[in-house]
């Protein structure tokens, strides 16, 4: 929350950018603004935090919205799930071919206000930022979205496919509402999500560096490593204490490192990358996307954790549990063991390898619910890379398009799993580290609300028409 050789003809051919060609509109993005800012203000006022019961409440504000500026009332759907909720509005297209899908979330992750500086359920616009949680991810992007499709309703603009924007109600938990929504909508031509992919800026100068469009995300999973002990009084200690096998483990699973791997999405983003990144860390990448099996390129890359994940499957104790008493051994201790797991990598053969590192035979190793989504690269579609290229080249012309893949995971993973090409194209420019999203005093350049406006319609009505 960015000319190897070791890239094939697809991958080349892929990476050949073209510029598209704008859409003549009515009315500009700077009329949008205010209407915009208004919505944004409302919006990181509600506290769509996982159980607080206000995801329901942020959908009826939109649909409200979007019913008022001319769309059908059977076009705009608010799907309960539990406690949460999914919109889905559709924008009528002339019917030819599949729809593409616009994607986002309306919940945020917790945040409390004697942490802050600032409340965080209250938009302030500070220093040329915009603070409050949701500001980068991604209450911002979905009020971009929601406009845009309301400035195409004013200006009459009719796509060749429908767009069908989706917005999640549980992304920072556990996607139950994305999960609902890749059931329903799985039958599209191709999914656009504003929560991932983005702009990166020199943090020196300040200056547009790379966009990346993400088109692949890795598999996240949880194990539980757990033992048991007979137990007693701690006045009577023996060597079977489950605390004390959880301790030698915990050693192992942490000395561990999978091996590196690549794809040619993976190769791509690296080859981008070390042209704009400094040091050894810059030539170690630019090696690695040339020589994926060199040794010392994958040592120093694997150094640095904002940058491990490209190149490997991830494995890192998150939580521990152990004993039941203060004065009595353990009868039992377990480990949560969190693993983001490259495309390509089964879910068994992760677990596999966990059972052989860990070597202890009374130790079991599970997978946590939910069950893991695998989420298979996205083909790279020139459609789509040339309609954002463009719409980056309009703000920054000559900027490097480069795919890349997330670390993390996202709605998209869903939609990959039931057969939907997915391309993560957050509109925003920021600079590594400078948003704090899911962290204290969340804030994006106040910048990227007008950007925003004019990328996504510059992207749809390219796409669309």
């Amino acid at each position: 929350m960015k000319a190897a050789r070791a890239l094939g003809p697809a991958a080349a051919a892929a990476l050949v950018f073209c510029a598209g060609v704008g859409l003549a509109r009515a009315g500009t993005t700077a009329e949008a603004l205010p209407e915009t800012m208004g919505m944004l203000k409302h919006v990181i006022g509600i506290h769509t935090v996982q159980g607080e019961h206000q995801v329901p409440v942020l959908a009826a504000y939109l649909a409200d919205k979007l019913k008022a500026a001319g769309f059908a009332a059977g076009d705009v759907q608010i799907i309960p799930v539990g406690e949460t909720a999914a919109l889905v509005a559709r924008y009528r297209g002339t019917g030819e071919g599949k729809p593409i899908l616009l994607s986002g979330h309306m919940d945020v992750v917790a945040a409390k206000r004697k942490d802050w500086t600032r409340d965080p359920f209250a938009l302030v616009q500070e220093n040329g930022y915009l603070y409050g949680r949701g500001t980068a991810d991604m209450k911002t992007a979905v009020v971009v979205l929601v406009e845009t499709l309301i400035r195409l309703k004013r200006e009459g603009f009719k796509p060749r496919r429908d767009l069908i924007l989706l917005l999640s109600g549980d992304e920072e938990t556990s996607m139950a509402s994305t999960r609902e929504l890749a059931k329903r909508y799985h039958d599209a031509e191709f999914l656009l999500n504003a929560d991932s992919g983005g702009g990166t800026l020199n943090p020196d100068t300040g200056k547009p560096a790379l966009y990346q469009i993400q088109a692949a995300e890795k598999t996240y999973a949880d194990f539980q490593i757990s033992l048991t002990s007979a137990g007693g009084h701690s006045s009577e200690p023996n060597s079977d204490n489950a605390i004390y096998r959880l301790a030698r483990i915990i050693d192992r699973v942490a000395g561990y490192q999978f091996p590196p791997l690549s794809n040619e999405i993976t190769l791509a983003s690296l080859h981008a990358l070390g042209a704009h990144t400094p040091g050894p860390l810059g030539a170690a990448m630019t090696q690695f996307a040339a020589h994926p099996d060199d040794a010392a390129a994958a040592a120093t890359i694997s150094a640095d954790p904002a940058y491990v994940g490209q190149i490997r499957t991830t494995c890192v104790a998150t939580m521990l549990n152990g004993g039941h008493a203060l004065n009595a051994l353990p009868q039992s201790a377990s480990l949560n063991v969190n693993c983001r797991i490259f495309p390509g990598t089964s879910v068994d053969n992760v677990r596999d390898t966990l059972v052989k590192v860990i070597d202890d035979k009374s130790a079991t190793v599970a997978v946590l619910p939910p069950t893991p989504v695998a989420s298979p690269a996205s083909p790279l579609r020139k459609d789509v890379i040339a309609a954002v290229t463009d719409a980056v080249h309009r703000r920054f012309p000559g900027v490097e398009i480069a795919p890349g893949m997330s670390a993390g995971a996202s709605d998209s993973m869903h939609f990959r799993n039931a057969g939907v090409p997915s391309y993560g194209i957050d509109a925003a420019f920021t600079k590594p580290d400078d948003t704090f999203a899911h962290g204290l005093n969340e804030k994006l350049p106040a910048s990227e609300v007008e950007a925003g406006l004019e990328f996504w319609h510059q992207v749809l009505t390219q796409l669309a028409k």
